[in-house]
């Protein structure tokens, strides 16, 4: 099981669901509500909108249910000064992209969105590489990402981060993996 990751800088903390968030449920129900359902955030993945609040609500549930079970550990991006998450990067782990991806062999795979209003804010870029970092402190070296290859910003992303693209994954994604160590760095 993957160790919670939770980091910060002066304005952003980046963690995993902790006990503190369950008095704030309703809370971050609205905020992935806001995410899963921003046009800009979704440009590219339309197939991971959501349409209400009850989808939001069962979306943060499976997260939390999915975490515990080892299947893929989702972690919030909260603007501290707001207290509002803004963004998610998930974590998947091998066993459960074998049940979505037809592959010669599974790494453990990120997704990340970003609300539309902290895009291009660089948030993205500053945050993967150090959460890259922790992974591969905890043994995790291979971790690939599958991205729309018109999503450019999400490519400089991952490129920053050290990853490199591999292969076409299919006809409009491309699958991208770093597998190397990670010079140290400090958020």
């Amino acid at each position: 099981m993957l160790e919670a990751i939770n980091f910060e800088n002066e304005a952003l903390l980046v963690h995993s669901f902790r006990g503190e968030d369950l008095v704030r449920f309703e809370k971050l129900t609205q905020d992935i509500f806001n995410i899963l359902s921003d046009e800009r955030t979704l440009k590219y993945i339309p197939e991971k909108r959501l349409h209400n609040l009850q989808q939001a609500e069962l979306f943060l549930q499976t997260a939390i249910l999915n975490y515990h079970s080892k299947q893929n550990y989702l972690h919030f991006i909260t603007d501290k000064a707001s207290d509002k998450v803004i963004g998610m990067i998930d974590v998947i782990t091998p066993e459960l992209a074998r049940k979505h991806y037809h592959l010669d062999y599974y790494p453990f795979f990120i997704e990340f969105y970003l609300s539309g209003a902290a895009s291009g804010c660089y948030i993205m870029t500053e945050i993967l590489p150090l959460l890259m970092e922790e992974l591969l402190r905890q043994g995790i070296s291979k971790i690939g990402a599958v991205i729309n290859r018109e999503n450019i910003a999400a490519r400089r992303v991952l490129e920053k981060a050290n990853f490199e693209f591999k292969a076409p994954f299919d006809v409009i994604q491309d699958f991208y993996q770093t597998s190397y160590q990670f010079e140290k760095t400090m958020l």
